[in-house]
């Protein structure tokens, strides 16, 4: 089980395609009980539990890298509002009045906005391999999200839900962009500051939405949601996101964003028993093929990470 955990460790393709496939649940399953939960509550809770699932495990690497984290507390609580706090909640917010067709189409920018930021914030220029890469991916999303049909996409209008959406797809892709940047701290301490900062950011706006009347109601739904939430969207997912930033970057690893879509539409398949059509194939297919075509080149590590070319930490262990 060590063996396999280190060799998972070390592929940053396998660890990004099970982020997004996690990320994607949380998609659906956020639509699903927008009835019963608001979306600040969702959000809350969500990272309330990832907090203790990953203080479970990372006590030890906590205590030893607290000096770091409190010598890098301004850029950990930058990213850590972006990521962790603002990211989720803005999604949820959106879904409270747009569709998902509109949601995925609109997430599916990011590559685009991950070039850009990591271009403003830090001057790095895509390649023109890179650049393609994310047109192609990109028109394999429009191919789902408008069901074979280019009409679709032309009747497509914004809604305030929209630019909820466009705002967290933002701030998560200067997340990505800034990941180079944080502490070098053990994965898990990262992931349990971040948590920690994104719970005390959210909790004002939960008593705000609390005392405006909208409380959560625990159907056996919601409560399933909340527990997948936090074990794999929030801990799984940003600890393999993350790792996955580290061993490629930022911007060839922001591609994979582009299998939400595709992932969301294979759980609606699964789950809700939609049919599986022909321009779900082709999409798939346009995203794999920019996808391949961003990944060649091998896996490089940041260096901002110099731990990351020491052996993989050891499987967590409770405690």
């Amino acid at each position: 089980m060590i063996e396999l955990a280190a060799r998972l460790w070390r592929a940053p393709i396998l660890l990004l395609v099970l982020a997004e496939l996690f990320w994607a649940g949380s998609f659906v399953l956020g639509g699903a009980v927008r009835a019963d939960v608001p979306p600040v509550a969702l959000a809350f809770w969500r990272w309330v539990g990832g907090l203790v699932l990953v203080l479970c495990f990372a006590g030890p690497h906590l205590v030893r890298d607290l000096p770091v984290l409190r010598r890098h507390w301004r850029i950990t609580a930058v990213m850590s509002v972006f990521g962790v706090g603002g990211y989720n909640t803005l999604i949820y917010l959106g879904l409270q009045t747009t569709t998902v067709l509109n949601a995925a189409l609109l997430q599916s920018a990011m590559p685009l906005l991950i070039l850009l930021c990591s271009f403003m914030i830090f001057g790095e220029r895509p390649s023109l391999r890179q650049f393609v890469a994310v047109l192609i991916s990109l028109g394999g999303v429009a191919v789902i999200v408008a069901h074979g049909e280019p009409a679709t996409l032309l009747r497509l209008r914004l809604n305030p839900g929209d630019i909820w959406v466009l705002i967290a797809a933002l701030i998560y892709a200067a997340y990505s962009a800034l990941l180079r940047r944080r502490p070098t701290v053990h994965p898990l301490s990262f992931l349990a500051a971040s948590f920690a900062v994104g719970v005390l950011t959210l909790l004002p706006f939960y008593t705000w939405e609390i005392l405006a009347g909208h409380h959560m109601r625990l159907t056996p739904l919601a409560v399933t949601t909340l527990i997948y939430l936090a074990m794999l969207p929030a801990f799984a997912s940003y600890l393999f996101y993350n790792r996955g930033v580290e061993l490629i970057g930022a911007n060839r690893a922001g591609q994979f964003m582009h299998l939400i879509p595709v992932f969301a539409s294979i759980l609606a398949i699964a789950l809700l028993g939609e049919s599986f059509q022909i321009y779900h194939m082709v999409g798939i297919a346009l995203i794999a093929a920019g996808i391949v075509l961003a990944s060649r080149g091998g896996t490089q590590v940041s260096p901002a990470f110099p731990e990351a070319g020491a052996p993989p930490p050891p499987v967590p262990r409770a405690g």
